[in-house]
This record gives structure tokens, sequence and C-alpha cells, in this order.
């Protein structure tokens, strides 16, 4: 398995259809479908995110960080988890369905680093664990929002309940990976 994923179109494709079929089928009848897929690249153990986005604004996103699934069904798995259980949204309701626009990110093995100087902005997203609390921002939020490094990671460590300071107080391990990110 490569560091570097470089999914095909059709690949890419799929993908975005799994995540769809496994939010409508669940919303209209409490289920998620099977999925068989050809390609050996979506049957790889990965971790991914699925975002889902109504009218350009965030409606839900959920991922695994855990690569022991394979990919297809940690899509299928997350596309569910980001419409009905991103606790900063009420579920997706069926009305909603045909509104929505879904966003893949999939991501290449964590790797540890000794200093926040190694992160680079718009190419890594950064996992922070600190004891029992983790978090994890994807490589496109600090461009998407116009971070710096430093706001970046004030940001996550707010977004896991500590003081926007604390990285630089506090004892933390910072993992980053790369995304291949892809939409409908």
């Amino acid at each position: 398995m490569d560091d570097k994923i470089n999914f095909s179109e059709i690949e890419k494709k799929e993908l975005l259809k799994i995540a769809r079929d496994s939010v409508e089928s669940f919303i209209k009848t409490g289920k998620i479908p099977n999925f068989e897929v050809n390609s050996e690249k979506l049957k790889e153990k990965r971790a991914a995110f699925v975002t889902i986005l109504k009218n350009g604004n965030l409606r839900g996103c959920i991922g695994r960080i855990a690569d022991d699934m394979p990919l297809f069904k940690v899509i299928s798995k997350m596309a569910v988890a980001a419409a009905v259980e991103d606790y900063r949204f009420l579920p997706v309701n069926e009305d909603e369905l045909k509104d929505l626009k879904y966003e893949i990110s999939v991501l290449t093995p964590f790797k540890k680093i000794n200093s926040i100087e190694e992160i680079e902005i718009g190419k890594h997203g950064v996992l922070a664990v600190t004891g029992n609390k983790t978090g994890l921002f994807l490589p496109q939020v600090a461009t998407e929002n116009n971070f710096d490094r430093e706001t970046f990671l004030n940001e996550l460590m707010m977004k896991i309940g500590l003081s926007s300071d604390y990285w630089k107080k506090n004892p933390i391990d910072f993992y980053v990976f790369e995304a291949e990110v892809f939409g409908d």
C-alpha cells in the first residue's frame, strides 16, 4: 500500500456513489446496503472521512482514523455516521437528500512529528493526542479557513475541549498525514 493514493476517476465516482447510496438507503429504510467492489485500491484498509454539505455549508463530517477496514466499507459507514451521528447537527431527513453533496478524504498513514515546524499548511492534516483526548483536522481545514500554523493548532485544541494555547504549555503528540480529497 502506497502513501500516495491517486484514485482513478472511476474509483472516485464509485466511492461517492457508495457514500450517497448508503445515506439514502439508511435514511429511507434504516438499512445500509452491501456493496461489492472490483478495484483493489477500494479494498485496501484505509482511514477516511466523509463530509456532507448542504447548500455549500457543512451538514456533517465523521471519519475513522483506524486503518483496519476496507476503504469502501469505511466510506459506507462514515457517510451514514456523518448523516445521523454528528453531534453538531440534527440527523439528515429524507427531504434533504436531494440537496446533499459529498466529499471524501482518504488519509495516508499517520507520521509522528517532533516539531510543529514540520506541519505544512495546505498539505498536512494533524492528529493531536494528549492523555485521553484526541482531535483531528483534515488538511483542507487550514486552507478553507485561511489558518496559519498557529491558528490551525489553536483551533484544533479548542475542538477537543482544551484551551487554545494548550499545545504551547503541555505535552502533546502530533501526527501529520495527507489526504486525497474529492467530491461531487
